[in-house]
């Protein structure tokens, strides 16, 4: 999806892509990886292990097969 940055270094990220990861306004580590930059929301105290597994709380939408699918398609473009 493109977008701009403006003179500032500021960039706007689309609300469609916002809402699909349940991005927030708050913190976010911003990591170069190889020619380009990953956006990640930082690890909260709702991280917690069960059974040996990482388990984050719910509290953003609600994940559907729709929505699982249109994220597989995704990596496939």
């Amino acid at each position: 999806m493109l977008t701009t940055m403006d003179k500032a270094g500021r960039v706007v990220i689309p609300a469609s892509l916002r809402a699909r990861i349940g991005l927030v306004p708050g913190p976010i580590d911003v990591v170069v990886d190889g020619s380009g930059l990953r956006i990640e929301i930082p690890a909260t105290d709702a991280v917690e292990t069960r059974d040996g597994f990482l388990v984050i709380a719910a509290d953003g939408p609600p994940v559907t097969a729709d929505g699982i699918r249109e994220l597989r398609l995704a990596d496939q473009r």
